[in-house]
Parts: structure tokens; sequence; C-alpha cells
């Protein structure tokens, strides 16, 4: 594993300490490595959210039913085996 060195003013480092004790985690290193974890899947939410608004805002709305996410499936399995 890498490391970084990163300089904080006493007091984030004081309640970076007082985290990692209250929290049950092992090390600096590990909070630290939750909070990243954390805003990983924060962004990949935010990600997904506007790729989800882009298609709603793309065109005319369409009916969605059983049937329709059945022809999507049978469509996508049949383009997979003619990739084969």
């Amino acid at each position: 594993m890498n490391s970084i060195n990163i300089s904080l003013s006493e007091s984030m480092k004081a309640f970076v300490e007082e985290q990692v004790a209250k929290g049950g985690y092992g090390s600096v290193s590990e909070y630290l490595q939750e909070l990243i974890s954390q805003d990983q899947k924060r962004k990949a939410q935010e990600y997904v959210e506007e790729l989800l608004i882009e298609g709603l805002e793309s065109g005319e709305a369409i009916e969605v039913s059983d049937e329709w996410w059945e022809q999507k499936r049978t469509n996508l399995i049949d383009k997979l085996h003619q990739g084969k």
C-alpha cells in the first residue's frame, strides 16, 4: 500500500485522533480510508443520479412494463450470442 503525508492544524489533528478513538478505528489511516471510501461512494451515487435525470429528460416518456423488460432482456441475450 502506498502512503501519503498530510499536514493538519492542531485542532484538526485532535479531531481526527478523537474520531479514531471514539469510532473504533485501529489507526488514523483506517479512519481516513473510510472517509475516502464514503466520498467515492457518494460521488458515484451523484453520477448515477445525474445519468438518471439525463435519461428522464432525454426524450418522450414510454410505458415500461414487464413485457418491455422481457423484450430488452431477450434483445440483450441475442446480441451477446451474436458476438460469440
